[in-house]
């Protein structure tokens, strides 16, 4: 008997996640591709709110909100169309280790892909700190890991709670009260933490002092796979354009509140980021009016900006 192997078009490959980890995996592209998955439409079923959905699907609160304007987050109702922008434009630069997109709210692993393995990019939702507690930008390192950590919150958290009537104590031991949740990879920017949380309803919001939250089912897988010493870059691209089929394509997320640029300000970022992708390659057409409604609408998922030649 004959043996044939089958291969996916690398192209439709990169389109389609892998079902090997929890989380959403896709083959690592090459690096003159930057898109990865596709956007989805499922129909809401009678008991769902739009957060049910997010969750099943890895995504965050505010980046299923900001892809289904007009639908009702608590009662979309039943076979309402909900848009997945389950589709992602790679941030830019270098493809390894941990990359956190704040304005995002997403973070990327890049594993090493062992001998004669695909390389891989996985993805989750995270939260991230709010405007008054920033997530570090920089590049740092896993420094260590725990399970069912102890969280010993900073006199200013503690003094925060104080203020709003809810003191906390010096030591919140592991168990369904502590906000770690069971998994804590720390950070080597001292004091930061990725980590899971007793409230998964707001994954995908900027809700933490500074910290990087996930949703706990996400945390425990990642905990597996992220050694000590891994690389963790954290960047602010409230823009990124990539490539696709010969295709460019511009992702737009609302910009962090304390950056607050005007309309101006961000389609010269959009703009800035479209030259910075299409340097090196042939001329390429664009589409003004797609680039403009990009930046006035953000969808939080790439759109196509060029125009067929």
């Amino acid at each position: 008997m004959s043996h044939m192997k089958c291969f996916l078009p690398l192209t439709l490959a990169l389109l389609l996640p892998l079902a090997a980890a929890r989380g959403q995996s896709f083959p690592l592209p090459p690096d003159d591709v930057d898109l990865v998955g596709r956007i989805q439409v499922i129909e809401a079923a009678h008991e769902d709110t739009l957060l049910d959905i997010a969750r099943r699907h890895q995504l965050g609160h505010d980046e299923i909100l900001l892809a289904n304007p007009g639908v009702d987050r608590w009662l979309p109702g039943a076979d309402t169309r909900v848009t997945l922008p389950t589709r992602f434009i790679l941030p830019a630069g270098e493809r390894e280790g941990l990359v956190l997109n704040v304005p995002e709210m997403r973070l990327y692993y890049y594993p090493p892909a062992g001998r004669g393995e695909r390389p891989e990019v996985r993805t989750w939702p995270v939260s991230v700190g709010r405007m008054d507690w920033n997530t570090p930008l920089g590049s740092w390192k896993i420094s260590r890991k725990q399970t069912d950590p102890a969280w010993y919150p900073p006199a200013s958290i503690r003094e925060e709670a104080a203020a709003r009537g809810e003191p906390l104590p010096e030591v919140v031991p592991p168990g369904p009260d502590n906000p770690l949740g069971q998994h804590a990879l720390r950070l080597s920017v001292p004091g930061y933490l990725i980590h899971g949380t007793n409230k998964p309803w707001g994954i995908g919001m900027r809700v933490t002092h500074g910290c990087i939250r996930m949703y706990p089912e996400d945390v425990a897988v990642l905990y597996e796979q992220v050694p000590v010493g891994t690389p963790v870059r954290i960047v602010n691209q409230t823009v990124k354009a990539g490539w696709l089929l010969g295709t460019l394509y511009l992702e737009v997320h609302p910009p962090l509140e304390e950056d607050r640029p005007g309309r101006e300000q961000l389609l010269s970022i959009a703009l800035d980021a479209i030259e910075t992708a299409t340097q090196g390659r042939p001329p390429v057409r664009l589409s003004g009016r797609r680039i403009n409604q990009a930046v006035e609408n953000p969808s939080g998922y790439p759109v196509a900006v060029s125009l067929p030649e």
